[in-house]
């Protein structure tokens, strides 16, 4: 159904059918926000989640990203992907994921992994995490920062198949070596 506040968004419903939520369709959407002068555009900011953002938010987010640029949209998203650990920041992305990038004519040079930071979780407007435990560490860090981190983390943050029919975790690729599942757990 459409949203009369949000035209250009659709409802969806969690996968634990609790929350409902609006969410850009197609990519075409852009954000509403209530001003003082009425309903101003902006950039929908989306911060893909994984443990240390060299396999799958990286994949999620160049494949996000080139789906926005075919559809004509890129602008309307500021896109990016972190880690919830230190563990592998400033690496680049893992050759498991870049082989499939590649292979899909989706370049990620210059990406390199990064964490999380508190101003992020403040200021997206979705935060997609890749399984529970990701979920799991991005509260605990957000508890860390304070109460208004921890609202904020609560009311923005879904599991990426959470969006799908299916539910569940998307496949990490560092415990199975299997990259074309974690490729297809994302394109769905």
């Amino acid at each position: 159904p459409r949203s009369t506040l949000f035209p250009y968004t659709t409802l969806f419903r969690s996968a634990n059918a609790r929350k409902y939520f609006f969410l850009p369709v197609c990519c075409r959407a852009f954000n509403r926000r209530r001003s003082d002068k009425g309903f101003a555009c902006e950039m929908i900011e989306i911060v893909f989640v994984c443990h240390g953002n060299i396999c799958r938010s990286p994949m999620a987010e160049f494949i996000f990203r080139d789906l926005c640029e075919k559809n004509g949209t890129l602008g309307k998203f500021r896109i990016s992907s972190r880690a919830t650990s230190t563990e592998e920041i400033g690496n680049g992305v893992h050759y498991g994921t870049k082989r499939i990038l590649n292979r899909l004519g989706i370049s990620c040079d210059g990406k390199y992994a990064q964490r999380v930071t508190k101003e992020e979780m403040l200021s997206a407007d979705y935060i997609i995490v890749m399984d529970k435990y990701n979920l799991r560490n991005l509260n605990i860090l957000a508890e860390h920062y304070g109460e208004m981190h921890k609202k904020a983390v609560q009311n923005k943050t879904f599991t990426l198949l959470s969006f799908t029919n299916r539910g569940g975790e998307v496949a990490d690729p560092w415990y199975t070596g299997d990259f074309e599942q974690t490729y297809i757990d994302v394109k769905e």
